[in-house]
């Protein structure tokens, strides 16, 4: 299966830049490559009631394609469980070749990690003999460390509460070394054998393949003695009658320096350099283990392949697009600053809507679009092009737009009067709603310009928040380094655009429209496209 694409339109985004991305990535599936629709905004009113109407749903907010830990080739490595012993923890690093291995609990949340250095520590410390004294080691820990053969008891009786011993010396002896709950390892003397069983042990255990007598077995169930025989040697008995200890005796729990999947590498690349671990667990929000990641993996790591639809430019694009991987750039719009590692595939021709084009792409392909894609394709053209009003409106445009109507069921006129209408409803909204309804960013030689847009049937109402509205721009546009915050207010029905402003006293408005505003706006008739009619204006004006 080949990996997932993004396919995304600009910051803020308008009904072209939504529809077009959900459409883009429908076809894509169509055409077997993985591919998703997200947004990099919040949706407006007219793209909300779209996408109601032809029952698609909103796309999945994206934050950034900055790489991220899911992003990285980590080491998978299955999780074990902490009443394991250490030497089936040790047998599980060999076999897989890994010096870590996460701990957790029956629902796979991490509880500690055990590594290499844990179990070598642990068994440095074996020469103690009450290794074991804990009274947490399983009885099947031991049996299948020594290879051992159970001959009485089972592990509700079994309690490790002593300490280890050798039985080597004579039975007369072995007080006080001996004691009640200790774990005896004892050949096939069966003085030595009685003397424990009397004694109360908590376990023998009959190394050397040795047999114990009916009399001395009755006597170790009398005091619960729970007894066993390996067929290893007495002294190999006790070299690894240590590695029976569960590894939740020996993991490391505390202060433990753990990733979650979806951080930046950014991020956890600073605390790596902090703490210089050889590895680090990564969770996902359940607090389950997913892997571990090292420093190593940094180096391979994948970047997320995107498409990017009806923008070019860096100010309009999503965060961390210079450590994502660019595929594609669908546009009718100038060319902008975007810069790629590799060619891509572009398609930038001069039509009045991005979903012109993808809308061409379906029928270019011999894929007819589905009736709800044909539906939000067709709403998008309308609302770029103003219902083929705005001088971006092209011949493309309208025969395409007829072409998906049919398809899709809809009467243009009334369903643009419909939609216009649910764009323009303002109740609730406030300045910054109305500000950021379709705004983008452009940087003409260094000048930030924001552009809003908002289309309306009645200017009128919109006319009545513009002391609001200015009151706000002012606001933004001193704490985000504009040199101008324009909003143009669309008259859909009379085809002209009221333009707000803010900043630089209205000089670039006077350059670029060859008029003279008054009180924060201006009037001009017949202008109903950012892209054409204010946009090369403005930069004009800038540049001289």
């Amino acid at each position: 299966m080949s990996e997932l694409i993004y396919i995304t339109g600009h910051k803020n985004p308008d009904t072209d830049s939504i529809c077009a991305s959900i459409a883009y990535a429908e076809l894509k599936k169509r055409l077997a490559i993985s591919a998703v629709p997200v947004r990099i905004g919040e949706i407006n009113r007219e793209t909300e009631f779209v996408l109601k109407y032809f029952k698609t749903e909103v796309p999945d907010y994206l934050y950034s394609v900055k790489t991220q830990v899911c992003d990285l080739n980590i080491d998978e490595i299955s999780p074990v469980a902490a009443d394991i012993s250490i030497k089936t923890a040790w047998n599980i690093m060999q076999k897989n070749n890994v010096k870590v291995l996460p701990v957790a609990n029956g629902d796979g949340k991490l509880l500690g990690i055990i590594t290499l250095s844990d179990i070598t520590a642990s068994y440095m410390n074996a020469v103690d003999s009450n290794a074991l004294s804990s009274g947490k080691t399983s009885l099947q820990n031991i049996i299948d460390t020594l290879k051992a053969k159970l001959i009485y008891g089972c592990n509700d009786d079994f309690c490790s509460t002593g300490k280890v011993v050798v039985a080597a010396m004579e039975p007369g002896s072995m007080e006080p070394f001996v004691e009640k709950g200790d774990i005896v390892l004892v050949g096939d003397r069966k003085d030595a054998q009685s003397k424990a069983a009397e004694i109360g042990v908590g376990c023998i255990i009959i190394t050397c393949g040795g047999k114990i007598d009916a009399d001395v077995l009755e006597q170790a169930k009398k005091n619960k003695c729970i007894v066993m025989g390996t067929g290893y040697d007495t002294f190999m008995a006790a070299r690894l009658i240590s590695q029976s200890i569960s590894v939740g005796l020996v993991m490391t729990q505390k202060d433990l320096i753990c990733f979650h999947i979806d951080d930046y590498v950014d991020s956890i690349k600073d605390r790596m350099l902090q703490t210089r671990y050889r590895s680090y667990p990564v969770l996902d929000d359940n607090g389950c283990v997913k892997g571990f990641v090292s420093r190593y993996h940094l180096i391979s790591q994948k970047r997320k392949k995107i498409i990017l639809l009806d923008h070019n430019e860096k100010a309009q694009t999503i965060d961390g697009i210079e450590q994502a991987e660019i595929l594609e750039i669908i546009d009718h719009h100038r060319l902008g600053d975007i810069q790629t590692g590799y060619p891509v595939f572009m398609r930038n021709e001069i039509v009045g809507s991005t979903s012109t084009l993808i809308a061409n792409m379906y029928f270019e392909n011999g894929i007819k679009p589905s009736k709800e894609i044909a539906g939000i394709l067709c709403a998008a053209i309308l609302s770029d092009t103003v219902k083929f009003k705005s001088p971006t409106s092209t011949y493309a445009d309208t025969a395409v737009a007829s072409k998906l109507a049919k398809i899709a069921e809809i009467d243009i006129d009334e369903f643009a009067t419909k939609m216009f209408r649910a764009g323009s409803a303002l109740d609730g909204m406030s300045p910054q709603e109305i500000l950021k309804n379709d705004f983008k960013d452009y940087v003409i030689n260094k000048n930030k310009i924001g552009i809003g847009q908002i289309s309306s049937l009645d200017l009128k109402n919109l006319l009545e928040l513009k002391n609001s509205l200015l009151e706000y721009m002012n606001d933004y546009l001193s704490g985000n380094n504009y040199r101008l915050l324009l909003l143009m207010m669309t008259d859909v029905v009379n085809e002209g655009s009221y333009l707000l402003f803010a900043g630089d006293n209205g000089e670039l408005i006077r350059k670029a429209f060859g008029v003279e505003p008054d009180e924060g706006g201006v009037y001009l008739r017949g202008v109903v496209s950012r892209k054409k009619q204010v946009v090369p204006l403005l930069a004009n004006a800038v540049s001289f």
